[in-house]
């Protein structure tokens, strides 16, 4: 990561729920989800906090770089129908070397839907998918 990356930094980021992004289409195959109402799932919910980190990071990232999530700690505390627009404000509150870690909070158009924490750290690319195949041929 470059070092002009430091505590402070803040992104907004915006989404409109789709209905591919409800509960019954977590897990599809499994009667429990499909079973349940079409708002956004908490599996999106969290799928769209690292996404805001991801875009507030992207310009500090050097060549070949990407960025892996390890931690989460989120709430969510309310239910966002389809068609509803969700933010995620997310606010940088460390830096340590390559790691970071993340304060959120997301609002759909009425209510705060979820609030928490989340580190993500930066990896070379190329080495973490060979890393990755490597464990997919079972040479670990």
């Amino acid at each position: 990561m470059k070092d002009t990356l430091k505590a402070g930094l803040e992104h907004t980021h915006t989404y409109r729920v789709p209905k591919e992004k409800t509960v019954p289409y977590l897990y599809p195959e499994a009667e429990l989800f499909e079973n349940m109402p079409e708002v956004f799932a908490t599996g999106f919910m969290v799928g769209f906090m690292e996404w805001a980190c991801m875009e507030a990071l992207k310009p500090y990232m050097e060549e070949g770089e990407r960025t892996v999530g390890t931690m989460i700690k989120v709430s969510h505390e309310a239910a966002t129908p389809v068609g509803m627009q969700v933010t995620a404000k997310v606010r940088l509150v460390e830096v340590d070397g390559k790691r970071t870690v993340w304060e959120i909070e997301a609002r759909d158009e009425v209510d705060v839907i979820g609030r928490g924490t989340h580190e993500r750290f930066a990896i070379n690319f190329d080495k973490f998918t060979a890393r990755v195949a490597a464990k997919a041929a079972g040479q670990t």
